[in-house]
């Protein structure tokens, strides 16, 4: 019974805290940004040439993963550690 309790109360952090929200938002991301950072500075930036713009779509994926994994660094929060039972409080 406690496993289920110890479930259901992880499952509740993780929808407070809105983190299948930012995985889904960083999944899209990281399929946009990088595409359209591609073309855009193909055509915009670098004049057609395709290494360079392949180049920045590459820093643009490097930019959206390095910002999930600070941003899910800093949404941990340490937990409160508690005293352990002893007999007498039982």
């Amino acid at each position: 019974m406690s496993e289920q309790v110890a479930a259901a109360n992880v499952v509740a952090d993780a929808a407070a805290g809105g983190t299948l929200i930012k995985l889904i938002i960083f999944s899209i991301s990281l399929g946009v940004a990088p595409l359209g950072s591609y073309y855009a500075s193909l055509k915009y930036l670098w004049n057609g040439n395709t290494i360079y713009a392949a180049i920045t779509a590459v820093v643009a994926a490097n930019i959206v993963l390095i910002t999930y994994i600070v941003l899910s660094l800093l949404e941990d929060k340490p937990t409160v550690q508690k005293k352990p039972e002893t007999k007498k409080e039982r």
